[in-house]
């Protein structure tokens, strides 16, 4: 059982590949790409956050994950399309709580790239990567209950509804509903193809 936080992987940004994709640290090159995703309403209708105003804010935000990893409290992957070397979305594990084994997943896909698998491309290979090398013991999600689309692919990789917060979270003038995902290290090691 997992009772530590695995400080090496902090040592140098751990960088994967993945059979159409490439998963990297951001650069601030990056920054005009996140501001088109983090723009599409598409992308932020249940993100419950208000859009970066403009590339300025961006560029703070990737200096902000950056430093998230140099502090060890969080790892946040630019999702690039081998194929074209564009970024088409992100990932992150972040708010890592070192004496829980604990971290909270994020992530967003450009909407020209859903329905195509490369979000679960992504499960794969980052969900293993926490479990295995961070050594975390559980992961958890925060998704907003109208958002289908992520709850689907949460349930896909093995996570399970562990609450349901009503009117929790307030945003934009209105008190809204939470729903918490979470797998567990053990779950996950059970699973059908968790070893491959």
């Amino acid at each position: 059982m997992t009772s530590a936080i695995n400080e090496e992987v902090f040592v140098s940004f751990p960088n994967f590949e993945t059979q159409r994709l490439l998963l990297r640290r951001f650069r601030l090159s990056d920054a005009e790409r996140l501001f088109e995703i983090r723009s599409n309403f598409r992308v932020m209708r249940y993100m419950d956050t208000f859009p970066e105003p403009n590339i300025q804010a961006i560029r703070h935000k990737i200096q902000e994950m950056n430093l998230a990893f140099d502090l060890k409290l969080g790892l946040n992957w630019a999702i690039m399309d081998k194929q074209s070397d564009k970024m088409i979305g992100y990932f992150g594990i972040w708010r890592i709580e070192w004496d829980n084994c604990r971290g909270e997943i994020g992530y967003s896909l450009d909407p020209d790239y859903w329905g195509n698998g490369y979000m679960s491309e992504v499960f794969q290979t980052i969900i293993p990567f926490g479990f295995r090398q961070l050594n975390l013991h559980s992961m958890e999600a925060n998704i907003n209950p109208h958002n289908e689309s992520s709850r689907k692919i949460l349930l896909k990789h093995g996570f399970v509804k562990e609450a349901y917060f009503q009117e929790n979270f307030f945003f934009d003038g209105q008190f809204l509903d939470s729903e918490i995902y979470s797998l567990l290290e053990k779950n996950f090691i059970s699973r059908p193809n968790s070893h491959s």
